[in-house]
């Protein structure tokens, strides 16, 4: 009869160990882990536990409590146990008076493996067994009475005596299920002999006080024991030992219903795998009542409530412990999302870029924003927006904010614009770091012998001299293998100690994210504590720090400190580079950085989530944020989802950009680029008058003039002819404002198209959501199903020549380039250095395909003068700068912070467009 009755529990541990091993085949990192919170210290369940789940394959851990653990003790460990990404179930072995509504909803119910929680009961009550975790005791009492006793239930009686709580529910749900007539008591009840006497089957849920006779359990009644206390994990000894051939005791039932834990942890692993996997988001879209006439961008943003950027998270796919939230609406996303979804296949991949801009800005975030919030809360696909984090310097100099416009854009845009979650302020601290370390190492150097400088940066501490970490690359640099600080000789003392910095080599400026004209040259070293040491210097503003660059390029916490170690301060006096490495600080300069490098999560007015990461200088850097939103965005979206990143100024400068550096960094391939144009950019193209920003438009821009439209699509053409050199289709976004005519609109998109355009599009996001951007959301996605034959313009591993040759020709239409004495110096040096084989980021004025701002169109044979060249080796490029190129922006007559201002009673920003 043993042998009968253990079958089912093996049977049941067989097939998990299957079903796990099958689950494993797909997903080799899976391995579910069991938690047990125990208060107390009786073991036997915990032996019991630990042998079946190694037999089937799973990992236990106990979390072992003092017996006297108090009610919040234990809900403290459940809540831990709740967030913990790592843990697939967790069961509760504590005292009976533990169990309250309180400490049993504490868990969650898709860990709830004994089916205690509300929600899994009333699922269970309401037939939904399916979607639920089953009580596993009983299961058990059910599987053994059907299997090993052979009991048909249909019209038995069946009495559940001194039971309680989920467990007597599930008892009487399941029995009632299989067509029992049930009832439920307790011992004390005064109908209970009686009770006995008629039921076919008794049940007992607690241990049988000594009052209460044998004798009423009547000969022939088949009688099982699954004492309540088992859930504490103690057999139940006081139990009657009633010997019926019907008896079932209570280790068949403690055995069986440990089984069947298992299994139901094996069923939630396969659920928490299932839900990893790609699915359409079950997003909670926002509605939008456009108005007419639009009213302001922050008017519209207050106008909307955005959700609680946990529920966002959780909508997209990120698990609780893969967020950090800033405030109720943005947070931060850890890395550890692309390690969970590394084998989740990416979505596509679109690029907007834009014709050559007016000073105004064509509006490529605000297209960005109208798409997605078409394709995800229009269309019903998984989409995510990729945007760069404005400077403080536009937000309070002339252009203002950058989270879109209209009905399309970021929200809160205040916080988009002002601050975010700081990481423009942990770049400039770590800038400004390095900055100080290399005035400060020069002059040491220049006030001390070897020996001194040697002992204060190799100290004894507590009589132990010993090199630090960051040290270690320099000594393998320099080719000194020795560990041994007394060891090296005067030599190697001097080689290791002194940088021997060239001042006027120095590359490495301070930043500070304020347009501040002023700074643009200084001296520095005028104290008298200087001794003397003073040098020129100049502040850039701090979307043009390398760090910057460095942000938006890496792909991991491990290669941002590599990259941030090699970026290239100066030269010393044999020309050698300088690293931030040889300085010591990088390790320091990672610890400031380790917050900015997780995406932010923020959404749109329609409730579609964005990510808002790095900002670096379209004019000098690549102009595109970072490569970890992309990557992190492409898993979440899943295979037939659309990641929609945006690539600064127009398609001659952030798209090559974007294709020749970021591509090459990431290595992700783009499907489709979305190239936005305006009528009042072809316009200005075609010979219209000067667009100013401040000045109210001319006559030529707010009128009809079909001619000027026709005129300058030449420059449309000429974008739409760069991205076709990659081998990306392009869809054209055209951007429609209040004033442009049907005639003009519909002439663009005819002439787009016979240009070699994919498709054609007017957009209207900005007047009315992403309603009015459906259309260029279905040429998108029709765009993106063809096959990308993507190209890279040029090798690497040619010189450094051709490759600002092979740019200037075939993407802006130069007829040649010129190199300055310095420029032709300084790539001598960086292809004597090793540092030839970087892919090339143009330094050019975004106003014109040429050097020259004032030349619209497309202009042609002309030479590209390049004044200077430079390296940002950490970033990973070499750029050239065309002409004469401003790193630090300066603030007009009348800036856009005298409309920004405070209200003091509601604490909302006023002012920001």
């Amino acid at each position: 009869m043993q042998s009968r009755r253990a079958r089912p529990r093996r049977e049941v541990i067989q097939n998990s160990k299957e079903v796990l091993s099958l689950l494993q085949e797909k997903n080799p990192a899976f391995k579910p882990v069991l938690a047990i919170i125990q208060a107390g210290d009786d073991n036997l369940m915990q032996e019991i536990n630990q042998n079946l789940a190694e037999e089937a394959g799973l990992n236990i851990t106990h979390i072992c409590l003092p017996p006297d653990s108090s009610e919040a003790e234990i809900i403290d460990e459940i809540l831990k146990i709740n967030e913990d990404t790592r843990v697939h179930g967790l069961a509760l072995q504590i005292s009976e008076n533990l169990f309250s509504n309180k400490v049993l909803n504490a868990l969650k119910p898709e860990k709830d493996v004994d089916g205690v929680t509300d929600i899994n009961l009333g699922k269970l009550v309401r037939g939904d067994a399916h979607e639920c975790f089953v009580s596993p005791v009983a299961k058990a009492v059910i599987e053994l009475l059907e299997k090993s006793v052979g009991v048909n239930l249909d019209g038995k009686k069946i009495l559940v005596v001194g039971a309680h709580g989920s467990l007597e529910a599930a008892l009487q749900c399941l029995f009632q299920r299989r067509g029992s007539m049930t009832m439920s008591i307790q011992w004390k009840t005064r109908q209970l002999q009686s009770k006995l006497h008629e039921a076919d089957i008794v049940v007992l849920g607690s241990p049988k006080p000594e009052e209460i006779p044998l004798t009423w359990i009547q000969p022939g009644t088949t009688v099982l024991n699954c004492s309540h206390d088992f859930l504490s994990g103690k057999v139940g000894y006081g139990s009657p030992r009633i010997h019926f051939g019907g008896l079932i005791e209570e280790g068949d039932v403690i055995l069986l219903a440990a089984a069947l834990r298992i299994q139901n942890m094996v069923s939630s692993g396969r659920r928490w795998l299932r839900e990893q996997q790609h699915r359409w988001w079950r997003l909670h879209c926002l509605k939008l009542q456009p108005l007419s006439p639009v009213p302001s961008d922050i008017e519209i943003s207050r106008g909307q409530t955005p959700k609680a950027v946990d529920v966002l998270a959780k909508e997209i796919g990120l698990l609780a412990d893969e967020i950090e939230i800033y405030g109720k609406s943005k947070a931060k996303v850890r890395l550890s999302v692309l390690e969970r979804l590394k084998d989740q296949a990416d979505g596509k991949y679109i690029l907007v870029a834009g014709i050559t801009p007016t000073p105004l800005g064509e509006g490529k975030s605000t297209v960005t924003i109208g798409l997605v919030q078409a394709l995800t809360a229009h269309l019903n696909v998984n989409s995510f927006a990729c945007l760069r984090q404005p400077s403080q310097g536009p937000t309070f100099g002339v252009k203002g904010g950058a989270a879109g416009g209209g009905y399309a854009q970021v929200i809160p845009m205040e916080e988009f614009n002002l601050h975010l979650t700081g990481d423009i302020h942990a770049i400039t601290a770590a800038n400004n770091l390095l900055a100080a370390a290399i005035d400060t190492r020069i002059l040491h150097e220049n006030t001390q012998t070897d020996k001194a400088l040697y002992n204060r940066l190799v100290p004894s501490v507590n009589g132990v001299r010993e090199f630090s970490e960051i040290q270690l690359p320099r000594l393998k640099k320099l080719g000194i293998n020795k560990t041994d600080p007394s060891t090296l000789t005067e030599e190697e003392v001097s080689k290791f100690a002194r940088l021997d910095i060239d001042p006027s080599t120095i590359t490495w400026q301070r930043v500070l994210d304020t347009n501040d004209r002023f700074l643009r040259k200084i001296t520095i070293g005028q104290g008298n504590t200087e001794k003397g040491y003073s040098r020129q210097a100049q502040f850039d503003i701090a979307v043009a720090s390398e760090i910057m660059a460095v942000l938006a390029l890496t792909d991991s916490l491990a290669d941002m400190k590599a990259r941030l170690g090699r970026m290239v301060v100066a030269s010393d006096t044999s020309g050698q580079p300088v690293t931030a490495d040889d300085l010591g600080v990088t390790g320091a300069l990672t610890v400031l950085m380790k917050d900015a490098i997780k995406p932010n999560l923020m959404q749109t007015l329609e409730g579609t989530p964005v990510f808002v990461h790095a900002g670096p200088f379209a004019n000098i850097a690549h102009g595109n944020s970072s490569v970890l939103a992309d990557k992190i965005a492409l898993k979440l979206v899943g295979e037939e989802g659309f990641v929609v990143t945006e690539a600064g100024f127009g398609a001659d400068i952030g798209m090559e950009k974007f294709f020749n550096i970021k591509c090459r960094a990431s290595g992700l391939v783009p499907n489709v680029v979305v190239l936005v144009a305006t009528v009042r950019a072809l316009k200005m193209h075609g010979g219209g008058p000067s667009v100013t920003a401040g000045v109210p438009l001319k006559k030529e821009y707010t009128e009809e003039n079909i001619q000027l439209v026709a005129d300058g699509c030449c420059n449309l053409q000429k974008q739409i002819q760069i991205a076709q050199l990659f081998g990306v289709p392009v869809v054209v976004a055209l951007n429609v404002f209040k004033t442009d005519t049907r005639a003009e609109i519909d002439l663009v998109c005819e002439l787009a198209k016979r240009a070699g355009a994919f498709d054609a599009v007017p957009c209207y996001h900005w007047s009315v959501g992403g309603k009015g951007s459906v259309d260029l959301a279905r040429a998108v996605r029709e765009a993106a199903s063809k096959r990308s034959r993507f190209q890279f313009l040029y090798d690497v591993q040619l010189p450094i020549v051709d490759k600002i040759r092979t740019i200037a020709q075939a993407v802006y239409g130069a007829k040649d380039i010129e190199l300055s004495p310095e420029a032709q110096a300084k790539i001598d040096r960086y292809t004597q250095q090793g540092f030839g084989n970087l892919p090339i980021c143009m330094a050019k004025t975004h106003l014109s395909l040429s050097h020259q701002p004032d030349k619209k169109g497309v202009p042609r044979d002309f030479i590209l003068p390049i004044s200077d060249v430079r390296a940002s080796i950490g970033a990973g490029f070499i750029y050239p700068l065309v002409g004469t190129m401003s790193t630090m922006p300066g603030l007009p007559t009348r800036p856009c912070f005298y409309d920004i201002d405070l209200d003091t009673e509601t604490e909302q920003v006023k002012g920001l467009f």
